[in-house]
């Protein structure tokens, strides 16, 4: 599966297998924490922030929004304003990275739609506590400084990325996001699931 250049690959193992005589089947797996659709804790980028396992699941679960954007390289405030409904505290971008995971692409691409940092501010300031996106970052691989992650995450906003929001309109949905609870973690693993649209 693609991966963050420079990331730890996935790797699964076979340690014992029934058709090799064992008494079952079981396997190892390796991967790092920020590999596929993930969560960043305030943690990512902060010694003092929040780790993974203290994440509340009040905000990885319930109503959000998802927003289909057609943006070319960024999304900016010209993207979201008009776009986001008032009360809207968890909000899912969908962009055209969405296609990259409906083509099951293999390979990392790096001009994916990422998020403006102006449009990660206006985020914190409409008071939403969710951000989801459709690629492995909302930043672009170029950003040294990380202004996007470090306005959210230090706003407390929790951040999914690598979400497939490829078969989901706009619209409301019920979302639901687990993540691993890894002891201090810096990232974990998730299984997120959008069902809908509400009515």
């Amino acid at each position: 599966m693609v991966t963050w250049p420079g990331d730890p690959q996935v790797h699964i193992e076979a340690c014992s297998r029934i058709a090799d005589g064992d008494p079952a089947n079981v396997s190892q797996l390796s991967l790092g924490l920020h590999t596929g659709t993930h969560v960043d804790p305030p943690y990512h980028f902060d010694d003092q922030g929040m780790t993974a396992d203290q994440l509340a699941l009040d905000v990885l679960i319930g109503r959000a929004w998802v927003c289909d954007i057609e943006a070319e390289r960024d999304v900016g405030v010209t993207h979201l304003q008009g776009s986001v409904p008032p009360g809207a505290i968890r909000l899912l971008l969908k962009t055209r990275n969405s296609l990259l995971w409906r083509h099951e692409a293999r390979e990392f691409t790096p001009d994916f739609v990422a998020l403006s940092e102006k449009a990660a501010l206006w985020i914190v300031q409409r008071g939403i506590r969710l951000l989801g996106v459709d690629y492995l970052s909302l930043e672009r691989p170029e950003s040294a400084a990380h202004p996007v992650h470090h306005t959210l995450l230090k706003a407390g906003v929790v951040v999914v990325e690598g979400l497939d929001l490829s078969s989901l309109a706009s619209g409301w949905y019920n979302f639901y996001c687990l993540p691993l609870k890894v002891a201090h973690g810096d990232g974990a693993p998730a299984r997120a699931v959008a069902i809908g649209p509400l009515k």
